[in-house]
């Protein structure tokens, strides 16, 4: 595994069209930006696990899972304006953390 040191706003490449930017750190959490082409797919790792246990189960994603996986946070407020957006995928926004209570 590799690991990285980086501060706000600065970014991270993964071969040549994939740009991670540390968006936001707040205590012990960090927030990520991710532009990557279309046909990638970026999800967090327990919506990537859940989406794969129901694929494997024979059974399509459920409502909650899909609706946890498409989400996008609000931009204006939670995104710098020089920060890079994520592009949207096909099948609408891409995905994003559930809205803190």
């Amino acid at each position: 595994m590799l690991v990285l040191s980086r501060q706000r706003d600065e970014s991270i490449i993964i071969g040549d069209d994939i740009v991670i930017t540390i968006v936001d750190v707040r205590g012990d959490k960090v927030r990520l930006g991710i532009t990557a082409p279309p046909h990638i797919s970026v999800h967090r790792k327990e919506i990537y696990e859940a989406i794969k246990r129901e694929a494997e189960a024979g059974q399509r994603p459920s409502g909650k899972v899909e609706s946890l996986a498409n989400r996008r946070p609000p931009h204006p407020k939670d995104s710098p304006k020089d920060s890079p957006k994520a592009p949207e995928s096909p099948g609408g926004p891409g995905p994003a953390e559930p809205a803190e209570s």
